[in-house]
């Protein structure tokens, strides 16, 4: 996967809201794979992956239907928001203490 920004978060995370809370961890799971997967296609192929993207998880996110973007004081966007993020540190293999 291509480093991650903070359009890569926001994206993946109104991708998210658009979504039922039940199916909101698989489908960040899946999109970081996806990510994952299109960046080892673009470097064996330098295309970026039909399906995927370019290896970025914004990509893989806009391949949704992406919720219009709210404030940060929506709940419901903050939890999404929550869920990239823990989904990229335990990724990462890093944790935080006190957390």
């Amino acid at each position: 996967m291509r480093p991650v920004l903070h359009t890569d978060m926001r994206d993946a995370a109104r991708a998210l809201l658009a979504q039922p809370p039940p199916q909101r961890p698989d489908l960040c799971a899946r999109m970081i794979n996806e990510a994952v997967w299109a960046d080892r296609h673009v470097r064996q192929t330098g295309q970026a992956h039909p399906l995927w993207g370019n290896g970025t998880l914004s990509d893989a996110a806009r391949k949704r239907v992406l919720a219009a973007e709210p404030t940060l004081d929506d709940a419901r966007y903050c939890d999404c928001i929550v869920l990239v993020l823990l989904a990229l540190r335990d990724r990462a293999g890093q944790t935080v203490r006190g957390f």
